[in-house]
Protein backbone atom coordinates (compact mmCIF):
# COMPACT_ATOMS: atom_id res chain seq x y z
CA UNK A 1 0.00 0.00 0.00
CA UNK A 2 1.59 3.63 -1.00
CA UNK A 3 2.58 4.94 2.46
CA UNK A 4 2.48 8.58 1.33
CA UNK A 5 -1.62 7.58 1.22
CA UNK A 6 -1.43 6.32 4.76
CA UNK A 7 0.92 9.28 6.23
CA UNK A 8 -1.59 11.79 4.26
CA UNK A 9 -4.35 9.96 5.64
CA UNK A 10 -3.25 9.63 9.76
CA UNK A 11 -2.45 13.53 9.20
CA UNK A 12 -6.30 14.46 8.22
CA UNK A 13 -7.34 12.02 11.03
CA UNK A 14 -4.94 13.81 13.52
CA UNK A 15 -5.85 17.73 12.36
CA UNK A 16 -9.48 16.96 12.14
CA UNK A 17 -9.70 15.57 15.99
CA UNK A 18 -7.21 18.88 16.70
CA UNK A 19 -9.32 21.05 15.15
CA UNK A 20 -12.61 19.54 16.70
CA UNK A 21 -11.00 19.71 20.32
CA UNK A 22 -9.22 23.52 19.69
CA UNK A 23 -13.12 24.55 18.51
CA UNK A 24 -14.38 23.13 22.09
CA UNK A 25 -11.35 24.35 24.33
CA UNK A 26 -11.72 27.95 22.90
CA UNK A 27 -15.30 28.20 24.71
CA UNK A 28 -13.00 27.78 28.20
CA UNK A 29 -10.95 30.59 29.37
CA UNK A 30 -7.01 29.98 28.63
CA UNK A 31 -4.47 29.23 32.17
CA UNK A 32 -1.67 28.53 32.90
CA UNK A 33 -2.97 25.71 35.09
CA UNK A 34 -5.26 24.46 32.63
CA UNK A 35 -2.23 24.32 30.11
CA UNK A 36 0.23 22.46 32.95
CA UNK A 37 -2.54 20.02 33.11
CA UNK A 38 -2.69 19.26 29.58
CA UNK A 39 1.09 19.09 29.80
CA UNK A 40 0.36 16.12 32.41
CA UNK A 41 -2.01 14.32 30.16
CA UNK A 42 0.54 15.00 26.91
CA UNK A 43 3.45 13.28 29.14
CA UNK A 44 0.70 10.33 30.32
CA UNK A 45 -0.34 9.87 26.26
CA UNK A 46 0.98 6.70 24.79
CA UNK A 47 -0.54 6.76 21.71
CA UNK A 48 1.05 8.54 18.25
CA UNK A 49 -2.28 10.20 17.25
CA UNK A 50 -3.51 10.93 20.51
CA UNK A 51 0.40 13.28 21.57
CA UNK A 52 -0.34 14.91 18.20
CA UNK A 53 -3.78 16.04 19.11
CA UNK A 54 -3.27 17.06 22.64
CA UNK A 55 0.39 18.79 21.62
CA UNK A 56 -1.95 20.58 19.44
CA UNK A 57 -3.80 21.87 22.49
CA UNK A 58 -0.99 22.52 24.52
CA UNK A 59 0.13 24.95 22.02
CA UNK A 60 -3.35 26.37 21.44
CA UNK A 61 -3.58 27.26 24.95
CA UNK A 62 -0.17 28.51 25.32
CA UNK A 63 -1.06 30.58 22.47
CA UNK A 64 -4.13 32.52 24.30
CA UNK A 65 -2.08 32.70 27.46
CA UNK A 66 -1.24 36.60 28.18
CA UNK A 67 2.17 37.84 29.52
CA UNK A 68 1.25 36.89 33.17
CA UNK A 69 -0.05 33.88 32.54
CA UNK A 70 3.28 32.77 30.33
CA UNK A 71 5.48 33.62 32.81
CA UNK A 72 3.30 31.46 35.54
CA UNK A 73 3.07 28.83 33.09
CA UNK A 74 7.32 29.10 32.40
CA UNK A 75 7.73 28.91 36.31
CA UNK A 76 5.29 25.88 36.63
CA UNK A 77 7.07 23.79 33.67
CA UNK A 78 10.85 24.41 35.23
CA UNK A 79 9.47 23.44 38.95
CA UNK A 80 6.44 20.89 38.67
CA UNK A 81 8.78 18.76 35.81
CA UNK A 82 12.03 18.70 36.95
CA UNK A 83 14.07 16.02 37.71
CA UNK A 84 13.09 13.41 40.64
CA UNK A 85 15.97 14.00 43.39
CA UNK A 86 15.11 10.24 44.88
CA UNK A 87 15.66 8.80 41.37
CA UNK A 88 18.65 10.53 40.72
CA UNK A 89 19.99 9.15 44.28
CA UNK A 90 18.91 6.08 43.81
CA UNK A 91 20.26 5.97 40.19
CA UNK A 92 23.61 6.92 41.35
CA UNK A 93 23.92 4.61 44.14
CA UNK A 94 23.41 2.11 41.63
CA UNK A 95 25.85 3.15 39.47
CA UNK A 96 28.45 3.98 41.93
CA UNK A 97 28.03 0.18 43.13
CA UNK A 98 28.55 -0.88 39.65
CA UNK A 99 30.54 1.09 37.58
CA UNK A 100 28.55 -0.61 34.14
CA UNK A 101 26.99 1.42 30.99
CA UNK A 102 23.53 0.26 32.02
CA UNK A 103 23.81 2.28 34.91
CA UNK A 104 25.31 5.03 33.79
CA UNK A 105 22.95 4.91 31.12
CA UNK A 106 19.56 5.10 34.13
CA UNK A 107 21.78 7.08 35.47
CA UNK A 108 21.43 9.99 32.66
CA UNK A 109 17.81 8.91 32.04
CA UNK A 110 17.28 9.84 35.77
CA UNK A 111 19.14 12.99 35.31
CA UNK A 112 16.52 14.44 32.71
CA UNK A 113 14.05 16.56 33.63
CA UNK A 114 10.92 15.52 32.34
CA UNK A 115 10.02 19.14 31.11
CA UNK A 116 12.80 18.06 28.22
CA UNK A 117 10.27 15.29 27.37
CA UNK A 118 7.35 17.76 27.42
CA UNK A 119 8.78 20.18 24.92
CA UNK A 120 9.82 16.50 22.78
CA UNK A 121 6.35 15.82 22.39
CA UNK A 122 5.17 19.52 21.65
CA UNK A 123 7.18 19.19 18.98
CA UNK A 124 4.98 16.73 17.31
CA UNK A 125 2.22 18.44 15.90
CA UNK A 126 2.22 20.13 12.88
CA UNK A 127 4.70 23.45 13.31
CA UNK A 128 5.43 22.28 16.26
CA UNK A 129 8.72 23.48 15.85
CA UNK A 130 8.45 27.07 15.21
CA UNK A 131 5.88 27.65 18.21
CA UNK A 132 8.42 26.28 20.64
CA UNK A 133 10.99 28.54 18.87
CA UNK A 134 8.51 31.38 19.23
CA UNK A 135 7.83 30.27 23.15
CA UNK A 136 11.23 30.45 24.18
CA UNK A 137 11.47 33.91 22.04
CA UNK A 138 8.92 34.47 24.96
CA UNK A 139 11.33 33.22 27.89
CA UNK A 140 14.23 34.87 27.24
CA UNK A 141 13.12 38.27 28.35
CA UNK A 142 12.12 37.07 31.44
CA UNK A 143 15.34 35.23 32.35
CA UNK A 144 17.61 39.03 33.75
CA UNK A 145 14.90 38.92 36.77
CA UNK A 146 14.09 35.41 36.68
CA UNK A 147 17.32 33.56 37.23
CA UNK A 148 15.10 30.46 38.33
CA UNK A 149 13.73 29.69 34.32
CA UNK A 150 17.62 29.56 33.47
CA UNK A 151 16.78 25.87 33.52
CA UNK A 152 14.43 26.20 30.79
CA UNK A 153 16.01 27.80 29.16
CA UNK A 154 19.07 25.54 29.07
CA UNK A 155 16.22 22.65 28.22
CA UNK A 156 15.27 24.60 25.19
CA UNK A 157 19.10 25.35 23.92
CA UNK A 158 19.56 21.62 24.39
CA UNK A 159 17.13 20.66 21.99
CA UNK A 160 17.06 23.02 19.87
CA UNK A 161 20.80 22.34 19.46
CA UNK A 162 20.07 18.77 18.05
CA UNK A 163 17.30 19.68 16.18
CA UNK A 164 19.08 22.23 14.33
CA UNK A 165 21.68 20.28 13.56
CA UNK A 166 23.90 21.62 10.75
CA UNK A 167 22.71 18.45 8.73
CA UNK A 168 19.04 19.72 8.43
CA UNK A 169 19.84 23.30 7.25
CA UNK A 170 19.07 24.46 3.46
CA UNK A 171 21.14 26.90 2.30
CA UNK A 172 19.14 28.69 -0.56
CA UNK A 173 20.27 31.75 -2.53
CA UNK A 174 17.99 34.72 -2.15
CA UNK A 175 17.48 36.48 -5.68
CA UNK A 176 15.21 39.07 -7.06
CA UNK A 177 13.02 35.38 -8.38
CA UNK A 178 12.67 33.94 -4.30
CA UNK A 179 8.67 34.47 -3.62
CA UNK A 180 7.56 37.51 -2.11
CA UNK A 181 6.77 36.18 1.16
CA UNK A 182 10.64 34.92 2.08
CA UNK A 183 11.20 38.46 0.33
CA UNK A 184 9.59 40.12 2.84
CA UNK A 185 10.71 38.41 5.71
CA UNK A 186 14.60 39.36 4.80
CA UNK A 187 12.88 42.94 4.66
CA UNK A 188 11.59 42.80 8.10
CA UNK A 189 14.46 40.45 9.89
CA UNK A 190 17.63 42.78 8.34
CA UNK A 191 19.25 43.77 11.46
CA UNK A 192 22.32 45.78 10.39
CA UNK A 193 21.63 47.99 7.59
CA UNK A 194 17.74 48.69 7.74
CA UNK A 195 16.26 48.11 4.17
CA UNK A 196 14.40 51.17 3.01
CA UNK A 197 12.00 49.81 0.80
CA UNK A 198 11.40 47.33 -2.07
CA UNK A 199 13.36 49.29 -4.80
CA UNK A 200 16.38 49.65 -1.82
CA UNK A 201 15.77 45.46 -1.54
CA UNK A 202 16.14 44.60 -5.59
CA UNK A 203 19.52 47.08 -5.46
CA UNK A 204 21.16 44.53 -2.85
CA UNK A 205 19.36 41.59 -4.64
CA UNK A 206 19.49 42.22 -7.77
CA UNK A 207 22.60 43.93 -9.18
CA UNK A 208 25.34 41.94 -10.69
CA UNK A 209 27.58 42.38 -7.79
CA UNK A 210 25.47 41.08 -4.97
CA UNK A 211 24.70 38.07 -3.34
CA UNK A 212 22.49 37.21 -0.92
CA UNK A 213 22.19 33.74 0.86
CA UNK A 214 20.00 32.03 3.75
CA UNK A 215 19.43 29.14 6.08
CA UNK A 216 16.06 27.54 6.30
CA UNK A 217 14.83 24.46 7.78
CA UNK A 218 12.79 21.88 7.02
CA UNK A 219 10.22 21.89 9.98
CA UNK A 220 9.81 26.02 9.18
CA UNK A 221 9.33 26.17 6.02
CA UNK A 222 9.83 29.89 4.38
CA UNK A 223 11.36 31.18 7.93
CA UNK A 224 14.88 31.77 7.61
CA UNK A 225 16.92 31.17 10.33
CA UNK A 226 20.03 33.62 9.40
CA UNK A 227 20.94 35.12 5.75
CA UNK A 228 23.86 36.98 4.87
CA UNK A 229 24.38 39.94 1.91
CA UNK A 230 27.66 40.11 -0.35
CA UNK A 231 28.63 42.82 -2.52
CA UNK A 232 31.62 41.82 -5.12
CA UNK A 233 34.39 43.91 -5.03
CA UNK A 234 38.21 45.17 -6.39
CA UNK A 235 39.33 45.25 -3.60
CA UNK A 236 38.36 45.70 0.20
CA UNK A 237 35.45 47.63 0.90
CA UNK A 238 36.14 50.43 3.40
CA UNK A 239 32.80 52.29 3.53
CA UNK A 240 29.26 51.01 3.71
CA UNK A 241 27.34 54.06 2.47
CA UNK A 242 28.84 52.98 -0.98
CA UNK A 243 27.53 49.57 -1.24
CA UNK A 244 24.31 50.27 -0.09
CA UNK A 245 23.72 53.01 -2.57
CA UNK A 246 24.87 50.90 -5.24
CA UNK A 247 27.64 53.14 -6.61
CA UNK A 248 29.86 51.95 -8.64
CA UNK A 249 32.25 49.77 -8.19
CA UNK A 250 34.22 48.80 -10.97
CA UNK A 251 32.96 45.62 -11.11
CA UNK A 252 31.37 45.67 -14.87
CA UNK A 253 30.82 41.33 -14.62
CA UNK A 254 30.43 39.23 -11.20
CA UNK A 255 33.65 37.41 -12.82
CA UNK A 256 35.60 40.10 -12.79
CA UNK A 257 35.57 41.16 -9.30
CA UNK A 258 38.48 39.59 -6.76
CA UNK A 259 37.02 40.16 -3.56
CA UNK A 260 33.53 38.99 -1.83
CA UNK A 261 32.66 41.13 1.02
CA UNK A 262 30.03 39.84 3.72
CA UNK A 263 28.35 43.65 5.00
CA UNK A 264 25.45 42.14 6.60
CA UNK A 265 24.29 39.02 8.39
CA UNK A 266 21.11 38.47 10.15
CA UNK A 267 19.52 36.14 12.99
CA UNK A 268 15.98 35.78 12.31
CA UNK A 269 14.65 34.15 15.15
CA UNK A 270 14.88 35.69 18.17
CA UNK A 271 14.06 32.15 20.01
CA UNK A 272 17.14 30.28 18.52
CA UNK A 273 19.60 32.80 20.11
CA UNK A 274 23.00 30.98 21.00
CA UNK A 275 22.49 28.26 18.64
CA UNK A 276 25.21 28.71 16.24
CA UNK A 277 24.21 29.00 12.85
CA UNK A 278 26.39 31.83 11.40
CA UNK A 279 30.16 29.88 11.43
CA UNK A 280 28.53 27.46 9.30
CA UNK A 281 26.87 29.93 6.64
CA UNK A 282 29.55 31.65 6.09
CA UNK A 283 31.71 29.30 5.06
CA UNK A 284 29.51 27.67 3.33
CA UNK A 285 28.68 30.17 1.47
CA UNK A 286 32.27 30.76 0.70
CA UNK A 287 32.42 27.13 -1.09
CA UNK A 288 29.58 28.64 -3.19
CA UNK A 289 31.08 31.78 -4.45
CA UNK A 290 34.40 30.10 -5.20
CA UNK A 291 32.46 27.52 -6.88
CA UNK A 292 30.65 30.19 -9.01
CA UNK A 293 33.02 32.57 -9.02
CA UNK A 294 36.67 30.75 -9.18
CA UNK A 295 38.52 34.59 -9.69
CA UNK A 296 37.69 35.65 -6.05
CA UNK A 297 40.61 35.76 -4.32
CA UNK A 298 39.41 37.51 -0.56
CA UNK A 299 36.95 36.34 1.52
CA UNK A 300 36.09 39.98 4.14
CA UNK A 301 33.38 41.47 6.29
CA UNK A 302 32.96 44.67 6.52
CA UNK A 303 31.24 44.65 9.81
CA UNK A 304 30.28 47.48 12.55
CA UNK A 305 31.49 48.24 15.91
CA UNK A 306 28.85 48.22 18.16
CA UNK A 307 29.15 49.70 21.57
CA UNK A 308 32.74 50.65 20.89
CA UNK A 309 31.55 54.57 21.27
CA UNK A 310 29.93 53.76 24.96
CA UNK A 311 33.23 52.34 25.58
CA UNK A 312 35.29 55.54 24.41
CA UNK A 313 32.78 57.14 26.87
CA UNK A 314 34.21 54.95 29.79
CA UNK A 315 37.63 55.48 29.50
CA UNK A 316 37.55 59.39 29.47
CA UNK A 317 34.99 59.74 32.42
CA UNK A 318 36.68 60.71 36.14
CA UNK A 319 40.27 61.86 37.48
CA UNK A 320 41.19 58.33 37.38
CA UNK A 321 40.12 57.71 33.32
CA UNK A 322 43.05 55.88 31.82
CA UNK A 323 43.14 57.98 28.96
CA UNK A 324 45.71 61.08 28.77
CA UNK A 325 44.57 64.45 28.80
CA UNK A 326 45.62 65.52 25.13
CA UNK A 327 43.28 62.01 23.70
CA UNK A 328 40.67 63.17 26.14
CA UNK A 329 40.57 66.66 24.67
CA UNK A 330 40.37 65.66 20.94
CA UNK A 331 37.71 62.97 21.71
CA UNK A 332 35.35 66.03 22.89
CA UNK A 333 34.66 66.98 19.31
CA UNK A 334 32.75 63.66 18.76
CA UNK A 335 30.19 65.92 20.80
CA UNK A 336 29.85 68.29 17.84
CA UNK A 337 27.26 67.83 15.22
CA UNK A 338 28.38 67.19 11.74
CA UNK A 339 32.16 66.72 13.07
CA UNK A 340 32.94 64.20 10.43
CA UNK A 341 32.40 66.92 8.13
CA UNK A 342 35.11 68.97 9.08
CA UNK A 343 37.95 67.12 7.61
CA UNK A 344 40.54 69.11 10.03
CA UNK A 345 38.54 67.90 12.90
CA UNK A 346 37.88 64.23 11.63
CA UNK A 347 41.96 63.89 11.14
CA UNK A 348 42.74 64.78 14.41
CA UNK A 349 40.10 62.39 15.60
CA UNK A 350 41.16 59.44 13.33
CA UNK A 351 44.83 59.77 15.07
CA UNK A 352 43.01 58.71 18.60
CA UNK A 353 40.38 57.07 17.78
CA UNK A 354 41.61 54.44 15.34
CA UNK A 355 44.41 53.43 17.81
CA UNK A 356 42.12 53.17 20.88
CA UNK A 357 39.76 51.05 18.25
CA UNK A 358 42.65 48.56 17.52
CA UNK A 359 43.27 48.54 21.94
CA UNK A 360 39.32 47.44 22.48
CA UNK A 361 39.20 45.28 19.94
CA UNK A 362 42.37 43.15 20.81
CA UNK A 363 42.55 43.89 24.25
CA UNK A 364 38.70 44.89 26.03
CA UNK A 365 37.54 41.20 27.17
CA UNK A 366 34.34 40.57 29.11
CA UNK A 367 34.05 38.06 32.16
CA UNK A 368 34.12 35.13 30.12
CA UNK A 369 37.82 36.45 28.98
CA UNK A 370 36.69 36.96 25.28
CA UNK A 371 36.74 40.51 23.30
CA UNK A 372 34.35 42.58 24.89
CA UNK A 373 32.89 43.37 21.41
CA UNK A 374 29.97 41.13 20.15
CA UNK A 375 30.87 41.06 16.77
CA UNK A 376 34.57 40.53 17.30
CA UNK A 377 34.07 37.42 18.91
CA UNK A 378 32.00 36.05 16.17
CA UNK A 379 34.47 36.26 13.30
CA UNK A 380 37.15 35.67 15.70
CA UNK A 381 35.88 32.32 16.71
CA UNK A 382 35.22 31.43 13.42
CA UNK A 383 39.01 31.58 12.60
CA UNK A 384 38.86 35.06 10.88
CA UNK A 385 42.02 37.68 10.91
CA UNK A 386 41.39 40.92 12.74
CA UNK A 387 42.25 42.98 9.23
CA UNK A 388 41.95 46.64 8.97
CA UNK A 389 39.62 49.01 11.03
CA UNK A 390 38.16 51.84 8.29
CA UNK A 391 37.86 55.65 9.45
CA UNK A 392 34.33 56.58 8.82
CA UNK A 393 33.57 53.57 7.62
CA UNK A 394 29.87 54.30 8.41
CA UNK A 395 28.20 57.52 8.94
CA UNK A 396 25.12 57.23 9.32
CA UNK A 397 23.43 58.28 12.32
CA UNK A 398 23.60 54.95 13.75
CA UNK A 399 27.24 54.17 12.77
CA UNK A 400 28.16 57.51 14.56
CA UNK A 401 26.43 56.84 17.05
CA UNK A 402 27.79 53.56 17.88
CA UNK A 403 31.12 53.14 16.74
CA UNK A 404 32.51 57.06 15.97
CA UNK A 405 31.83 55.84 12.00
CA UNK A 406 34.28 53.29 12.30
CA UNK A 407 33.97 49.56 10.72
CA UNK A 408 35.75 46.74 10.63
CA UNK A 409 37.66 43.98 7.96
CA UNK A 410 37.51 40.59 9.49
CA UNK A 411 39.28 38.81 6.44
CA UNK A 412 38.68 35.01 6.17
CA UNK A 413 42.26 33.18 4.34
CA UNK A 414 40.38 29.89 3.90
CA UNK A 415 44.33 27.92 4.50
CA UNK A 416 44.50 29.79 8.05
CA UNK A 417 40.43 29.67 9.11
CA UNK A 418 41.53 26.23 11.18
CA UNK A 419 44.12 27.39 13.22
CA UNK A 420 43.13 30.65 13.77
CA UNK A 421 39.98 29.56 15.11
CA UNK A 422 41.98 26.53 17.71
CA UNK A 423 44.28 29.11 18.78
CA UNK A 424 41.69 31.63 19.60
CA UNK A 425 39.73 28.94 21.08
CA UNK A 426 42.45 27.56 23.15
CA UNK A 427 44.40 30.50 24.69
CA UNK A 428 42.36 33.49 23.31
CA UNK A 429 44.87 34.13 20.90
CA UNK A 430 42.93 36.79 17.78
CA UNK A 431 44.74 36.72 14.43
CA UNK A 432 45.52 40.27 13.31
CA UNK A 433 47.48 42.02 10.78
CA UNK A 434 50.61 44.42 10.81
CA UNK A 435 48.35 47.31 10.58
CA UNK A 436 46.17 46.69 13.62
CA UNK A 437 49.18 45.71 15.58
CA UNK A 438 50.94 49.20 14.80
CA UNK A 439 47.89 51.08 15.82
CA UNK A 440 47.81 48.98 19.16
CA UNK A 441 51.24 49.79 20.05
CA UNK A 442 49.90 53.76 19.08
CA UNK A 443 46.83 52.85 21.55
CA UNK A 444 49.76 52.29 24.10
CA UNK A 445 51.11 55.74 24.00
CA UNK A 446 47.22 57.31 24.47
CA UNK A 447 46.66 54.96 27.90
CA UNK A 448 47.81 55.59 30.94
CA UNK A 449 49.88 53.01 32.48
CA UNK A 450 50.72 51.35 28.87
CA UNK A 451 54.23 51.27 27.41
CA UNK A 452 55.10 50.91 23.71
CA UNK A 453 56.56 47.55 22.74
Amino acid sequence: MNMSFLQEMFSTITQRDALRRRRSDERLPATHGRLVESCRALLESDGEASSITLAGRCLELYSRLDDQEKQRFFERLTEDFSADPEHIDQAYARYRDSRDNLALQALFDACEPSRQEVLRRLNLTSGGTHELVRMREDLLPLLPEHPELGALNADFAHLFASWFNRGFLVLKRIDWNTPAAILERIIHYEAVHEIQDWNDLRRRLDARDRRCFAFFHPAIGDEPLIFVEVALNKGLPDQIQAILHGQDNDVEASDAADTAAFFGISNCQTGLRGISFGNFLIKQVVQELKQELPGLRHFVTLSPVPGFRQWLETICRGEDAPLVGDARQALEALETDDWHRDSARAATLEEVVKPLAAHYLLREKNHRGLPLNPVARFHLGNGAELHRINWLGDVSAKGLRQAAGLMVNYLYVLDDIERNHEQYSTDGTIAHSSGIRDLDRRARKLLKGETAK
